[in-house]
């Protein structure tokens, strides 16, 4: 028996979600769960989850009994949410918090890896070697300033646990006013003058055609000499060939990345090299723990939205 409202149809799903668990959370609505292969497209589909893959105009208008595409995910750069809205059926849907302790626990432990220089001493070592200097010149945690760019969820998490650690932190966020930064004990500052003052910096914006390329070789520039930059947001933020020609010259003292251009990197778009370079399989959202809550929330958007009400983390919200 399905509950009310609900209607019968299909629901695609990529690999990012268990599809016996969501088959199971989803079936009182009168929908089964498939896995996506091919085009999207069919008469019968009623909701979409995707991670990482297009839903726009094309997707959209090959789906006429469409009710909800959910994004497993923070970023949703992938979905075209102005299309959407021209369709005017449609929730879109994201994850918003699933992760923010994952996310911001990574942040800081790549932060300090570089400032102790803990992955190229072991690098080093395991080279055969046995160099305390190897990898530079190290920094104490306590009095470093570290710069957040972006002061969401995430932002705000971190500097709540590099302020735990001795950090001296400041933030940039054009949308956050300075009055809610600094009642979080944290400096605001213009992107421009945190990036002149801080030893470290961490990218916590979303992908935007405002901050899409927001590091370029100018921002590097006006970075203290051997300054450290983090980012495990979105490849897109910063010009990966800048970071590494700043790093190559000593401007730049390290990066940390769990985001690139490339992924996973290929023969023709390798990972990229250097001896002071951190570089993780975009796994800073991951635990047991946040992919529990993921697929719950998920299973809960599209139990929402199937049976007529208010799914949360909507993006769009269809017109009535």
């Amino acid at each position: 028996m399905t509950v009310a409202g609900a209607v019968a149809g299909r629901v695609i799903a990529d690999a990012s979600v268990d599809h016996a668990a969501l088959g199971a959370a989803l079936a009182p609505c009168g929908v089964t769960v498939e896995r996506s292969a091919g085009t999207l497209a069919g008469d019968d589909v009623v909701g979409v989850v995707s991670w990482e893959r297009p839903v726009g105009e094309a997707e959209l208008g090959a789906l006429p009994r469409l009710r909800v595409v959910v994004t497993p995910s923070v970023g949703f750069d992938h979905l075209d949410l102005d299309a959407a809205r021209r369709h005017g059926g449609v929730w879109v849907c994201h994850v918003p918090d699933y992760c923010v302790d994952e996310m911001a626990d990574t942040a800081l432990a790549l932060a300090l890896a570089l400032m102790r220089g803990v992955v190229a001493l072991d690098r080093h070592v395991r080279a055969g070697f046995w160099d305390a200097e190897a990898a530079g010149p190290l920094r104490r945690i306590r009095g470093t300033r570290l710069g957040v760019v972006g002061f969401g969820r995430i932002g705000r998490a971190l500097a709540m646990r590099a302020i735990a650690v001795g950090f001296e932190v400041w933030a940039s966020d054009p949308v956050v006013g300075d009055d809610a930064i600094a009642a979080a004990g944290v400096r605001p500052a213009a992107l421009h003058e945190l990036l002149a003052a801080c030893h470290v910096v961490s990218l916590h914006a979303p992908l935007a055609e405002a901050t899409r390329g927001l590091i370029g070789a100018h921002e590097i520039g006006a970075m203290r000499r051997g300054a450290m930059l983090v980012n495990t947001a979105r490849a897109a933020l910063c010009d990966t060939g800048a970071l590494l020609a700043a790093l190559a010259d000593g401007r730049l003292g390290g990066v940390a990345l769990d985001v690139l251009d490339v992924e996973p990197p290929t023969a023709a778009a390798p990972a990229p090299q250097h001896p002071n370079l951190i570089v993780t399989p975009h796994s800073a959202y991951a635990s047991a723990e946040a992919d529990a809550e993921l697929q719950r929330r998920v299973a809960a958007a599209l139990r929402a939205a199937l049976d007529g009400g208010a799914p949360g983390g909507a993006l769009v919200t269809p017109r009535r």
